[in-house]
């Protein structure tokens, strides 16, 4: 068996990328296939560790995305509470 064989040894083809990119941009089979990457045999190490950072990345956003809108919804219900305690307290005269 020749080294080129090996599987840390193959390089990831041009039309290979772009197929791994047209499926990742599928929203459920592209998270279903960076799984299949990241932890299933058989793939190349390159197309492994994208997938693998691809997963990371998504997790960071996930966590960053729902960490902001606790605290922008927190600002938000205090301005509303505080605009409607204002407007409660006003008094129209006809």
């Amino acid at each position: 068996m020749s080294d080129n064989s090996l599987q840390g040894n193959q390089t990831v083809s041009l039309g290979d990328w772009i197929g791994t990119m047209i499926l990742t941009y599928i929203p459920l089979v592209g998270t279903i296939m960076l799984f299949v990457w990241a932890f299933g045999g058989g793939t190349k190490p390159s197309k492994r560790n994208y997938a693998r950072a691809s997963l990371i990345i998504a997790v960071v956003v996930f966590v960053l995305s729902i960490i902001f809108s606790i605290i922008f919804g927190a600002i938000f219900a205090a301005a509303f509470s505080s605009l409607a305690d204002s407007m409660s307290s006003y008094s129209y005269s006809y």
